[in-house]
């Protein structure tokens, strides 16, 4: 599988369970749930697409990773501030996750794109 097409299945992926883990973090957003996770994934979905995208300009696990970590983590900080709730860590470590997993597996599973 191509490396964008892998990000973005695995951050969607990924993403479905960032916005349940709202659940265990702070349980009083349960009625929330829905929306918490429809945001997340898209969230995932838009991150692992960014992320595929550098893995296939850039062949580097660290660099994969660290650029995941700051693609996330960014869009994990905009919710984060427009939220305006204060659950900045509940929000951050989930995504921070998401972005270095996808960072991770897009380098070292994703296939390179043959030259033509």
């Amino acid at each position: 599988m191509n490396k964008p097409l892998l990000g973005t299945i695995l951050g969607g992926i990924l993403g479905i369970f960032d916005g349940l883990s709202a659940l265990i973090s702070e349980p009083s957003v349960a009625p929330e749930i829905t929306s918490i996770v429809i945001g997340s994934t898209f969230k995932g979905l838009l991150a692992g697409a960014l992320i595929g995208w550098f893995a296939r300009k850039v062949d580097n696990v660290g660099a994969g990773i660290a650029f995941g970590l700051l693609v996330a983590g960014s869009f994990a900080a905009m919710v984060a501030w427009m939220d305006g709730r204060g659950y900045w860590w509940q929000m951050m470590l989930p995504g921070c996750a998401l972005g270095a997993i996808v960072g991770f597996a897009t380098q070292k599973y994703g296939v390179r794109a043959r030259a033509a």
